[in-house]
């Protein structure tokens, strides 16, 4: 499972033309999903995205400017937003092979499983439309984006 997360100023997700999901500052994750995927580590990659430490620490003078503070600790939305692109193999020729991504009606179930374990552990959660034409917008701040991975 790869997860490509961006702390933002502002994102929202829109489905032919209505917005489905947004956050004020946060972070937007997109979640690419793997044939050896499951639950535990669907719920490892939710865990990790709300304890990776990607906001800076403004309330110690000796840390202003690090990357010390979660999404929980400066109480931020989160937005996840399905991607299977993620998951392409792209080390040869000009077109992305996808063969690693994992089938779109078993993804769903598990991405709702995600988005469900997500809404447990963290009060503010927002998502777009698994499967659908989606436009994202996004203000990107630093810009930060990080690239995880659970197995």
């Amino acid at each position: 499972m790869k997860a490509l997360i961006q702390r933002v100023k502002y994102a929202s997700v829109s489905v032919d033309g209505q917005e489905v999901g947004a956050i004020d500052e946060g972070i937007l994750a997109y979640i690419g999903l793997g044939h050896d995927d499951n639950l535990q580590s669907a719920q490892r990659m939710v865990d990790k995205i709300l304890t990776y430490r990607i906001f800076d620490n403004d309330d110690d003078p000796a840390k202003y400017g690090k990357l010390d503070k979660n999404i929980q600790q400066v109480g931020g939305g989160l937005l996840l937003v399905s991607q299977f692109t993620l998951m392409a193999k792209t080390d040869k020729g000009r077109r992305p092979d996808f063969g690693s991504a994992m089938a779109p009606d078993m993804a769903q179930a598990l991405f709702a499983q995600l988005v469900d374990y997500a809404k447990t552990q963290y009060l503010t959660v927002a998502t777009g439309q698994f499967g659908a034409d989606m436009q994202v917008l996004s203000v990107n701040n630093g810009p930060l984006n990080f690239l995880l991975e659970v197995h």
